[in-house]
């Protein structure tokens, strides 16, 4: 298989439409460009290939509304600002979508949304279940409730997030920029687009640039929802929204943008989430035997080959297993609190009950709970 044919037989796409593209670089909302796009998405349905949106724009056309040039720093009003903007944002999506007969759905997302494993799977439920009705979800963060200890932190990062969640084959970002360069295309006219690369390339890092004033996120943000949305398996496309029905010519497998390709088989419906959940409590330090016994033979992690604790977490939060030179090579749920883990690491599975008073696991990490980073 061809490498763009990858993208022209993957049958279910995330796609994520930034804030500069949806306002018109701050001038309101483009109802044309939604447009644009609008049809395109309904011409993929009608292709048999299943699309959910996730959409910017809602703090910027809220910015708009209200008259704010310069996009404020306090969280009440970027709140604000996402509330007034969401209503113009669902009523352009909406209206456009009704010109081909399709319904929408409005899906607003936090991280407690997904880093919790009832609310993640019910997230999960509803977008399959609206995909199977032939709805077109419309994501975006939750912006009016979230605060900075909780949000994505950008859109790019809740594409990728919504990739895993579903398990889509493609994620594009539909950006300013017609792709990743080897150079800033704004300052340098000679930069080269760069057509594929992987997305665990770690020399990709030093060719991204910082966002505009409209959005949160520039290429490196881009970046890592690649590498986050191929840990389910998805290839991510970063390409210039604004060619002409650029969505359809990347279904006819057209060399558009930037491919990065997934380097990885899809793992486990929940071993996606404990890749993705951003959220850590505490961490753990292995011996060598036991990082072994982690990275090489697959197996629990027990308390005996467990060297430090670190944080403040409870039973059935998630922590990072480390090596002892502190590089992260796994994560995982704990079975013990960091206080109940104080007490048992270094010691045998069958002193546990002796130590606590109760032993209900006689791992630390079960392998079913644990996922390789």
């Amino acid at each position: 298989m061809s490498d763009r044919n990858v993208v022209r037989n993957a049958r279910r796409w995330v796609v994520k439409i930034g804030s500069a593209l949806l306002t018109a670089d701050g001038r309101g909302l483009d109802r044309e460009s939604i447009g644009g796009w609008v049809a395109q998405v309904a011409q993929l349905l009608d292709q048999g290939i299943e699309v959910v949106l996730v959409s910017s724009g809602a703090v910027a056309e809220g910015m708009s509304r209200l008259g704010w040039r310069k996009r404020p720093s306090s969280v009440h009003e970027l709140q604000a600002a996402a509330a007034v903007g969401q209503m113009g944002l669902v009523q352009a999506y909406e209206f456009q979508f009704q010109q081909f007969n399709r319904h929408t759905a409005q899906v607003l997302l936090d991280h407690d949304d997904l880093s919790n494993r009832e609310r993640y799977l019910n997230a999960r439920n509803t977008l399959q279940t609206l995909i199977a009705l032939g709805v077109v979800p419309v994501i975006n963060e939750n912006d009016t409730v979230v605060t900075d200890e909780i949000r994505f932190g950008d859109n790019d990062s809740l594409a990728a997030m919504v990739a895993n969640l579903i398990d889509a084959e493609l994620l594009v970002i539909l950006t300013d920029q017609h792709g990743l360069f080897d150079s800033d295309p704004r300052k340098n006219p000679n930069a080269q687009l760069i057509s594929q690369g992987r997305a665990g390339d770690p020399a990709l890092d030093t060719l991204a640039g910082d966002g505009g004033s409209l959005g949160r996120g520039g290429m490196i943000t881009k970046l890592r929802a690649a590498r986050l949305a191929a840990r389910s398996g998805a290839n991510t496309i970063i390409v210039g929204g604004r060619a002409e029905k650029v969505l359809i010519r990347l279904a006819d497998g057209e060399n558009l943008g930037t491919l990065l390709v997934a380097e990885q088989e899809p793992i486990a419906a929940r071993k996606q989430w404990l890749a993705g959940r951003l959220r850590v409590r505490g961490s753990v330090t292995l011996d060598a035997g036991a990082a072994r016994v982690l990275t090489e033979l697959g197996k629990s992690l027990l308390p005996v080959g467990v060297k430090c604790v670190v944080g403040d977490f409870h039973r059935g939060d998630l922590v990072r297993c480390v090596d002892e030179a502190g590089n992260e090579i796994a994560r995982g749920l704990a079975n013990y609190s960091a206080a109940e883990s104080r007490q048992i690491i270094g010691k045998n599975s069958e002193l546990i009950a002796g130590i606590l008073g109760y032993c209900d696991h006689a791992e630390l990490i079960h392998r079913d709970n644990l996922v390789l980073v």
